[in-house]
């Protein structure tokens, strides 16, 4: 019964999960749009990323406080210096990574190296045995299918176009200004923009493995988010400081600087942060890094809807492919959920050494 109770307890979570990091991901895509827009209006990313971590600070300091006041007691030198880690992999590092990847290569060359998440963090999960492959399995299988065809449907809807199609018109384009971007045509720059992107990640596959390995001596969502978003608060604003010296930039109005750096810093980072520390400390690291894909199929439906572009056949395929990849690996999932239930309770039925003993000796009455 108790292994019956587990199993019913797993399959919760595991729903639970992935309807969170379809959250998750809508608030990424959503994330996205506004930073083509502040891109597109010339505004320095450095700076948009350094506000973020200060609203992000400002949010989930408080909630912290409020709702996991005992978490102050477990806070230890290990706990500060893997929240320094998680601030860098999953913040500084990893956002001014990907943003700086633009300025050599274009958008598609960036989102489909980010689209290696998944199997870099598979990989890195197995390596710190913080995941199994159980290739012998069907789930084992399923998990390595899955993500094979996930990466290979955002590759898909990266490069390939196809057939131009009007699926609908919403003759809504929130990108009225345009400023040309300077990608170089050139091998060098090419290299150093996949280079880039490439590190960001890696960056961001670390930061699922440490947050994983925080979780288990840190178990406070709101209190590790909280640690996170001020390690990432010191770092993002030094970066900032030394890399641009524009003070104008540094200026804040109600424009849509404010907007995308209040939206990104309370919503992407306090919420979707601390919805990944819960889904991470649940269902491991590569649970997580299977979404990053989807991110990029609401992106492009956010971007036809809201600014003006094109959607393509390659688009709709490379959809179709992420989505079956997900549901293959969410499949294999719980397919070993189910076979470990079953084999606990298997266990757990069989009758002991000393039940058997007692059963097999001969009544002395006779």
């Amino acid at each position: 019964m108790a292994s019956l109770s587990d199993s019913r307890v797993e399959v919760r979570d595991g729903v639970k999960g992935a309807v969170l990091m379809v959250m998750v991901q809508i608030i990424y895509s959503g994330t996205n749009v506004l930073y083509k827009m502040v891109e597109n209006r010339g505004i320095s990313m450095t700076v948009v990323v350094a506000y973020r971590f200060l609203f992000s600070t400002c949010f989930i300091v408080p909630l912290a406080l409020f709702f996991e006041r005992e978490s102050l007691k477990a806070i230890n030198g290990t706990v500060l210096f893997q929240a320094f880690l998680c601030g860098l992999f999953g913040g500084s590092l990893l956002l001014n990574m990907f943003l700086y990847s633009l300025s050599f290569v274009s958008v598609s060359y960036a989102t489909a190296i980010m689209n290696l998440v998944p199997l870099a963090t598979y990989i890195l999960a197995v390596s710190f045995r913080l995941e199994r492959m159980n290739l012998g399995t069907a789930g084992g299988k399923a998990k390595i299918v899955g993500t094979l065809t996930g990466i290979c449907g955002a590759m898909i809807l990266t490069f390939s176009r196809g057939e131009r199609i009007q699926i609908w018109t919403t003759h809504i384009n929130l990108m009225k200004h345009h400023v040309a971007a300077s990608h170089g045509t050139s091998i060098t720059p090419t290299i150093w923009g996949c280079m880039l992107a490439f590190v960001a990640c890696l960056s961001y596959s670390l930061w699922l493995i440490v947050q994983a390995k925080m979780t288990r001596r840190f178990a406070w969502h709101y209190s590790s988010t909280a640690l996170m978003s001020i390690m990432g608060l010191f770092q993002s604003f030094i970066f900032a400081f030394c890399v641009e010296r524009d003070w104008n930039q540094w200026k804040l109005a109600w424009d849509l600087k404010l907007l995308t750096a209040a939206y990104t810093g309370v919503i992407s980072s306090g919420v979707a942060f601390s919805l990944v520390a819960w889904c991470v400390k649940k269902k491991g690291p590569v649970f997580v890094a299977i979404f990053n894909p989807l991110m990029l199929a609401l992106t492009v439906l956010a971007g036809s809807l809201l600014l003006d572009e094109t959607l393509y056949i390659g688009g709709i395929v490379g959809m179709v492919l992420i989505v079956s990849g997900l549901y293959m690996v969410l499949w294999g999932k719980s397919k070993e959920a189910i076979n470990k239930a079953s084999s606990e309770n298997s266990t757990a039925s069989l009758p002991s050494d000393d039940s058997i003993q007692i059963i097999s000796q001969p009544n002395p009455t006779k």
